[in-house]
């Protein structure tokens, strides 16, 4: 198996060798061979994605978005491990009852009911945004239940929530924040524009198309209820539980990776730098020169050739 493992890797290692931010859209074949499931937990009946056999990684996205952030990365890593892709409560296609604790904490804690019905002991974590922040939570309390951590751009320590979404978290209190989520639906160039999802979040603001919003925000406004969660699911990071769990942290023997856009606004490196100190089993910091913050979404050829590495050298044995 581990000679398997080692050989896909290499694969995936040369595929990725000549990515640069120039790379159009990754295929999407992906999408036509994933199938959404449904979980039932406690918590609700939460949404998900998967691809592959084997040890299981969780796959886990940002605010605003679900699951289908990672479609190409799961297909570029079925070889290696069963890849699953939750849709977080609050946000994609979960299910969840309406007055649903949306917390990092509560998701994190949620995260865990999904892997007990599922039968999972353990799983590498691949994070995004605010789900870093989650992944944090799941290493200092959950310790037993995760193999790896693979974090990229998203909540850290006293930037979380950052100081630039403060005011889009202001919105969602007072409940208009989805007219503005609703607005990227209707008009494309606004959504590419530089005060749209496209512009703020990702490298090439035309990678996002009509079908990806679909995709995303369709869900968020589809009833009152998925309205109201969607906005509580960005007022319920406040506040933020990183600050406490530093010393735990510092203590941590998981082995983690980090990788980083260096053109993301909200999540700026030294960010990543501080995580890199943090955890003392940290793997080093790979720079991905002037991405933003969903990033990955755009190359999940750099995710799948530093997911492969840190699976195959970080979790040996």
């Amino acid at each position: 198996m581990i000679l398997m493992n080692r050989r896909h890797f290499l694969k995936m290692a040369t595929l990725s060798a000549g990515v640069t931010l120039a790379s159009g859209p990754p295929a999407t074949a992906a999408k036509t061979r994933l199938r959404r499931r449904y979980c039932r937990t406690s918590f609700g009946d939460i949404a998900y994605l998967d691809r592959g056999k084997g040890p299981a990684a969780l796959f886990l996205h940002g605010w605003p978005l679900n699951g289908y952030h990672w479609r190409d990365s799961l297909t570029l890593l079925s070889g290696m491990r069963h890849c699953i892709a939750p849709d977080l409560m609050g946000l994609g296609h979960s299910q969840v009852p309406n007055q649903a604790d949306l917390s990092p904490r509560s998701q994190a804690t949620m995260l865990v009911a999904f892997m007990d019905a599922l039968g999972i002991d353990k799983a590498d974590l691949v994070s995004n945004d605010s789900a870093t922040a989650i992944a944090q939570l799941l290493a200092v309390f959950h310790p037993e239940r995760i193999r790896s951590l693979l974090i990229t751009n998203g909540d850290v320590h006293t930037n979380s929530p950052p100081a630039a979404l403060l005011a889009a978290i202001e919105q969602a209190r007072e409940g208009k924040l989805i007219f503005w989520f609703e607005k990227h639906l209707d008009d494309l160039a606004f959504a590419r524009a530089p005060d749209g999802l496209g512009g703020l979040t990702y490298t090439n603001p035309s990678f996002v198309t009509a079908e990806l919003l679909e995709a995303y925000l369709r869900p968020l406004v589809s009833s009152p209820v998925r309205r109201i969660q969607c906005q509580q699911y960005g007022v319920a990071f406040v506040p933020s539980p990183l600050p406490a769990i530093e010393s735990e942290l510092r203590r941590s023997n998981l082995p983690v990776r980090i990788v980083w856009g260096t053109g993301d606004r909200l999540f700026p490196l030294e960010w990543a730098q501080w995580l890199n100190m943090a955890f003392p089993r940290s793997q080093g910091i790979r720079q991905v020169d002037g991405a933003k913050l969903f990033f990955p979404e755009e190359f999940p050829e750099i995710i799948a050739q530093e997911a492969g590495r840190l699976w195959i050298t970080g979790t040996a044995g």
